[in-house]
């Protein structure tokens, strides 16, 4: 696979190095960023890198062609394909799932609401279930890119309105 020379092109890993030299991925509370060199990946990450950029770009119609085309056995691109990012991937998506509880009383969304715009967090998606015993589940899909707050920040205001009963990050690209 071709090296990208000089500058380096930086990769993110979110992997956790076991004693006896594997690894597993973390799961996505407990996760670390590390920014590396391409250089330092081992062979099987960058393929998988490569792989998936040939998926993306519509080269091949499946991770079978994806995988044959780059030389890489489908169990190493399984393995690290949820876990190595090119940098400007995670950069440029900073996009966060949070699932909120809240008791059913008027007026509760919209101050939840006006919270989350005064972090300056752009709301694409919202979802409500239907109260039942005197509680709703709202599901947020925020764009934090131009957030004024620490997520921590953010999630504990929303845990300290008096009608949330929690508020909770269940996947994001932003930390």
């Amino acid at each position: 696979m071709p090296k990208t020379g000089i500058p380096f092109e930086f990769w993110i890993m979110s992997l956790n190095l076991l004693n006896d030299g594997g690894m597993e991925m973390k799961n996505v509370a407990e996760q670390r960023y590390y920014l590396v060199r391409e250089d330092v990946l081992t062979d099987a990450m960058q393929k998988t890198l490569e792989a998936k950029r040939l998926l993306e770009s519509g080269k091949v119609n499946s991770i079978w062609d994806a995988v044959k085309q780059v030389d890489l056995s489908r169990s190493a691109f399984y393995k690290y394909r949820d876990a190595v990012f090119p940098f400007h991937s995670i950069v440029k998506e900073r996009i966060l799932t949070m699932i909120i509880q809240l008791q059913d009383q008027k007026g509760t969304l919209a101050k939840v609401l006006e919270v989350i715009t005064e972090a300056h967090c752009n709301i694409l998606t919202i979802h409500q279930t239907i109260p039942i015993q005197g509680r709703a589940n709202v599901t947020l899909s925020l764009d934090v890119t131009s957030m004024a707050m620490d997520l921590h920040e953010l999630i504990k205001k929303l845990n300290d309105l008096e009608f949330v009963e929690s508020a909770e990050v269940i996947s994001s690209g932003a930390l």
